[in-house]
C-alpha cells in the first residue's frame, strides 16, 4: 500500500510501504477514515528532531477495525473506533490512575497517514462507538485522537475550574482545542495569545473572551491588567520552547497552575526563579485515552466542533503539500482524506 515516509528533513513521500499485519495478539489492523498531519511531526521535518532513517508518519487515527489477534476483546471487525495515540493497557497501576500515556506497556502511535495502519493493545487503546457515525463527523472524532485530548488535558493538568481565569500560551491547533476545553469546563475568562488573525477568530468562536498579541513581559503586563493585576488562575502552554514556558511562567498567578502539553525543545527552568515562583506544574504526554469517552460523546452528541480546527483537507496523495501548507503558516491543521 501506499503510505507517508519522512526521508529526512523537508522530504516527505507518499509510497509503497508493506501493508500491516496482526503481529501480536493484542493487535488490531483499522482502515483509516481519515488522517492528519500534527504540529509535533513538524519538528523532524524542519529537522529539529534528528532522522535518522526513513520514518512512517502519523499517530492521529479513527477508523474502522478490520482484524483483530486472538486476545482482542473489547472491539471486533466492523466496529468504528478512536484510539490515543500513546498506546496503553489500560490496565497498570499507571492507567488506573489516569495516566495512560506512562503505562508500563506504553508505546506511542505511528504509520497512520495511510489507508491501513496497525493498532498495538487494542483493548487498551481504542473505544469503539455504538454504531457507525455520519460523514460530517469524522473530523471532530479524528481531533479527538490526539489535539483535543492534549488541549483537554492541558486545560486539567492547569486546573481549570468554573469561573476560572485562563491563559492559553499558543495558537496552533492544540493551543485553539485548549480554548475550547477551558470553555467547555466553565472558565469565566479565557484569555488566547494570537497574533494570527484567522487563528484569532477561531479562538474566539471557541469560547476566548480576550485576545493578547503581545509577548514576553509586555504580554504579561496586559495579562496583569485583565486580571485585575494578580495573573491568570490557570495557564495553558501548548508550544514547547523557552519563550513560551517562560510566558506560562510570568503569566500565572502565585498559586495558580500551568499545564504544559507543547513538547519541549530546549526548555530550561531556573530553580530559584521557580522556588519563588510557587506555581502548580502538570503536564507531558496527554493520558487521551482517559478523556477518549467523555470527549467522544460530547462530538457525537453534536455539542462541541473541534473539526473546525481542520482548515485544509487534501487527499492523502497530496500528504506533501499538507506539511509544507503547516509550515509556513498557511495551515492551522490538515485534514487528510483516506
Amino acid at each position: 500500500m501506499l503510505a507517508t515516509v519522512l526521508h529526512a528533513p523537508g522530504d516527505v513521500r507518499y509510497e509503497d510501504v508493506p501493508e500491516p499485519v496482526i503481529q501480536k495478539p493484542t493487535d488490531a489492523i483499522i482502515k483509516l477514515s481519515a488522517s492528519c498531519i500534527c504540529g509535533s511531526d513538524l519538528w523532524p521535518y524542519r529537522g529539529l528532531n534528528a532522522v535518522s532513517q526513513p520514518l512512517q508518519m502519523g499517530h492521529e487515527y479513527c477508523g474502522v477495525v478490520v482484524a483483530v489477534g486472538e486476545a482482542v476483546k473489547t472491539v471486533k471487525p466492523g466496529q468504528f473506533v478512536v484510539g490515543s495515540f500513546c498506546l496503553s493497557d489500560n490496565t497498570c497501576p499507571h492507567c488506573r490512575h489516569g495516566f495512560q500515556s506512562s503505562c508500563e506497556q506504553v508505546e506511542f502511535m505511528t504509520g497512520a497517514q495511510a489507508p491501513y495502519a496497525r493498532v498495538p493493545l487494542a483493548d487498551g487503546t481504542l473505544v469503539a462507538t455504538d454504531g457507525m457515525p455520519d460523514d460530517d463527523l469524522i473530523p471532530s472524532l479524528l481531533a479527538v485522537s490526539d489535539v483535543l485530548g492534549t488541549g483537554w488535558y492541558a486545560a486539567d493538568a492547569a486546573r481549570v475550574r468554573p469561573g476560572s481565569s485562563v491563559v492559553v500560551v499558543g495558537d496552533g491547533a492544540v493551543g485553539l482545542m485548549g480554548v475550547l476545553a477551558a470553555k467547555q469546563m466553565g472558565a469565566e475568562r479565557i484569555i488566547a495569545m494570537s497574533r494570527h488573525k484567522p487563528r484569532q477568530a477561531l479562538a474566539l468562536e471557541y469560547g476566548a473572551t480576550h485576545i493578547v498579541s503581545e509577548r514576553g513581559a509586555e504580554g504579561a503586563r496586559v495579562i496583569k491588567d485583565l486580571t485585575g493585576g494578580v495573573g491568570a488562575d490557570s495557564v495553558l502552554e501548548c508550544v514547547g520552547t523557552q519563550e513560551s514556558m517562560s510566558q506560562a511562567l510570568e503569566s500565572t498567578r502565585p498559586g495558580g497552575s500551568i499545564g504544559y502539553v507543547g513538547v519541549p525543545h530546549g526548555v530550561t527552568f531556573d530553580g530559584q526563579q521557580l522556588f519563588f515562583a510557587q506555581r502548580n506544574m502538570l503536564g507531558g504526554p496527554a493520558p487521551v485515552r482517559r478523556f477518549l469517552p467523555h470527549l467522544m460523546d460530547l462530538v457525537l452528541r453534536r455539542e462541541i466542533d473541534p473539526g473546525k480546527v481542520f482548515d485544509l483537507q487534501i487527499p492523502i496523495a497530496d500528504v506533501s503539500e499538507g506539511y509544507k501548507a503547516m509550515d509556513e503558516r498557511r495551515a492551522i491543521k490538515t485534514l487528510l482524506r483516506v
